[in-house]
């Protein structure tokens, strides 16, 4: 048989990678479901701010520019105008209309009934339609105890002052609440700011025309020194003072009816609205209802959440002085402890790590800790990798070539061919400092230890997205890990710097591909078998980041990805006992909350800040948001000075609170999207510049010189 040219070998090994590599597409419906729910959120949001919280009102008159005509300032305080002109009429003799501006108030106006129904007196409700549509049931039982319901607008604006839109919108929406409640139409209106019919001037007697163009009869009042003996309407708000000022007015002698300002003049007060109105109207009942309970939800919320948050910033301070104290127990020299000096094999697992493999592989050699066993294990590269790394002249370099399978089957080839119980897993884009290795494997010392995270620093840290994973490594992961191990729970032990016993790992059937966190899904499988896993901040390697969104991305999707299905795989932990039961119980349930339910809330959050922003207090919500950043400024110095790192970083982190905080928050809801939606995520490669040195003063490649 011919052999098979290795031109199209290299061709099919290729297609059967890309295959490997190239899974089903990102899903895209979590974009659509933002695009269609954050604008839905904020423009509910708007609505209940622009109801509530008076934005754009127009509370304020204009001065009067013209007056009224005669016949309205002279004439009666309920106003029509026809085709016969104006016309104005005013309550017969010792007869009185009590009429309540504004609400209904879920406090007055429930007393000023059971006052009026003591007294056997009717009255005019002048309702703003946000409240009516916020407490319908009020209505309701005001039409039911046979008082009578007029437009004070929609959010008590004046209308002089509004624009054709907004007037129209004032008119309309208080007719569609009141629609929805009692499935009438009113046709009484009376204009806010308004008291007598004299204060009709200027530019509200314009909007005062306009309204009796819709139909409208116009209701003022008589002026307070009308004596009610004469008939009279009388203008009182929803207060306790207009409670009292209407106790002592029902006890008038000189009255002898109290009424409702159409049955007084014998007006139409309702029309019926119709059956889409009445549909109409109970929408926004239903829509004011749903945006008062998602903003009560937001406070709430908020509250929790910046709860939570400070909570957890002062824990992370307070543990991780805790574990500069617990490291005393585990460092060479205690009492009880003897130093590591075995032979320890490292294993490198590469795929396409031309770039940065010889960098690693020397920074091992350079190692204080002599007695290694290096493996090199490239996983189907179609670059240079394995001629790069089995080109260096050292017998403690091993180079095994295999099909690609991926990482954790890389890993579980290496681990067969282990000559050594320690074990030192390094991600092919990591430079070791010198004594980082001897620092790692010593707190396997300890017979119940089966595994050590190494601390991860960022190597190339040009640029401003690199400055913010350097943050991010220093103040997020290292201090979180710091916590972890003082309360049992480390979650992970990264891919880039790692020690484990070899009967350990082999014990929990190697590595497994079950997830795409391959490094994540091993830690916590130890855990659950019993095993102990700690935190060596002294012992440094440096990693390269990504220098571009779409890299970080991409990156950072499949960690959270695989942090989720790692979390979702180990659940039964939350219910076991003994050390297995203590880090489900702390590490899960951590992760749960401030890895994936928080960022979940978070653009909806963003939306109620901006909310508050525009509709609350910009002072007072500057403040809290100044008072979190200061907290976190502060949290992250310390996290910089114990990782011995310059402060001058802290600079960075109110932009990277702005905007990379939310991409992280994107990807979270990516990856939870995905695995609701059962996508299987490919595999995201990070292109590799070999830049891992660049903060150490090392040139790149690395080369055997001693680093700081």
């Amino acid at each position: 048989m011919t052999a098979e040219p290795k031109s199209r070998q290299k061709t099919r090994q290729k297609t059967r990678q890309k295959a490997r590599h190239k899974q089903s597409r990102d899903p895209r419906g979590h974009w659509l479901l933002l695009a269609l729910t954050l604008p839905a959120l904020f423009a509910a949001l708007l609505f209940q701010g622009w109801t509530e919280h008076e934005v754009d009102a127009a509370k304020t008159r204009s001065p009067c520019t013209s007056p009224v005509p005669d016949a309205v300032a002279e004439g009666g305080p309920v106003i029509g105008i026809n085709r016969d002109g104006i016309q104005t009429a005013a309550m017969p003799p010792r007869t009185v209309a009590l009429t309540f501006d504004g609400g209904p108030d879920p406090v007055w106006t429930p007393r000023l009934l059971d006052l009026l129904r003591t007294n056997g007196a009717r009255a005019t409700f002048f309702v703003n339609g946000a409240q009516a549509a916020r407490y319908p049931e009020l209505i309701r039982r005001i039409r039911a105890e046979g008082h009578e319901i007029g437009s004070n607008t929609y959010t008590g604006a004046v209308l002089g002052e509004s624009s054709p839109p907004r007037f129209d919108a004032e008119l309309d929406m208080t007719q569609a609440a009141l629609a929805g409640a009692t499935g009438v139409h009113t046709n009484l209106l009376r204009l806010p700011r308004t008291t007598t019919p004299d204060t009709l001037c200027g530019r509200e007697w314009q909007a005062a025309r306009r309204a009796t163009e819709y139909g409208y009869v116009l209701v003022a009042a008589d002026k307070g020194s009308r004596k009610p003996a004469l008939g009279t309407v009388r203008q009182l708000s929803q207060t306790a003072t207009a409670y009292q000022e209407a106790k002592k007015l029902l006890g008038n002698p000189d009255v002898d009816r109290f009424t409702t300002v159409s049955a007084g003049l014998d007006l139409v007060p309702y029309t019926s609205a119709s059956t889409v109105d009445r549909w109409q109207g109970q929408a926004l009942i239903w829509a004011t209802a749903a945006g008062r309970a998602f903003s009560t939800a937001m406070i709430w919320t908020l509250g929790l959440a910046g709860g939570l948050g400070v909570l957890r910033l002062v824990l992370l301070a307070l543990f991780a002085r805790a574990h500069v104290r617990r490291l005393e127990r585990f460092r060479p020299g205690a009492p009880w402890m003897r130093e590591v000096t075995g032979p320890v094999t490292v294993l490198v697992p590469a795929y396409n790590e031309e770039a940065g493999i010889e960098s690693t592989v020397l920074s091992l050699l350079d190692s204080t800790h002599q007695q290694l066993q290096i493996i090199v294990i490239d996983d189907g590269s179609t670059d240079r990798t394995a001629e790069i790394a089995g080109g260096i002249a050292d017998p403690r370099v091993e180079v095994i070539r295999k099909r690609n399978e991926g990482k954790a089957a890389a890993l579980n080839t290496g681990l067969a061919q282990a000559r050594y119980d320690i074990v030192v897993m390094v991600d092919a884009d990591t430079v070791f400092e010198p004594d980082a290795v001897q620092r790692l494997v010593q707190p396997l010392a300890h017979a119940a230890v089966g595994a050590v995270s190494g601390n991860t620093k960022v190597g190339n840290r040009r640029g401003l997205l690199a400055r913010w994973q350097h943050l991010e490594y220093v103040f997020g992961f290292n201090l979180d890990r710091r916590m972890f191990e003082v309360l049992e729970c480390m979650t992970t032990v990264p891919g880039a710097i790692g020690a484990f016993r070899r009967g350990a790992v082999l014990g929990v059937g190697g590595l497994s591909d079950d997830t795409l966190a391959e490094d994540t899904d091993l830690t916590m499988a130890l855990w659950r078998a019993g095993w102990r896993v700690l935190y060596e901040e002294s012992a440094v390697a440096w990693t390269e980041v990504p220098t571009s969104v779409r890299q970080l991305w991409q990156q950072r999707y499949r960690w959270c990805y695989g942090t989720i299905q790692a979390m979702w795989k180990h659940r039964a932990a939350f219910f076991s006992r003994g050390t297995a039961g203590r880090f489900g119980r702390r590490g899960l349930p951590y992760i749960a909350l401030f890895q994936v339910a928080l960022p979940l809330l978070a653009p909806v959050i963003d939306v109620y800040a901006l909310y508050g922003v525009l509709f609350r207090d910009p002072l007072e919500s500057a403040l809290v948001w100044f008072a979190f950043l200061g907290v976190q400024l502060a949290t992250s110095g310390y996290a910089l000075r114990l990782d011995s790192e310059r402060l001058r970083t802290l600079w960075t982190m109110p932009l990277q609170i702005i905007v990379y905080r939310q991409l992280m928050y994107l990807v979270v809801i990516q990856s939870l999207v995905a695995l609701l939606l059962g996508s299987r995520l490919k595999w995201h490669r990070v292109k590799r510049s070999g830049s891992a040195a660049e903060q150490i003063g090392g040139p790149v490649p690395y080369k055997r010189l001693r680093m700081r």
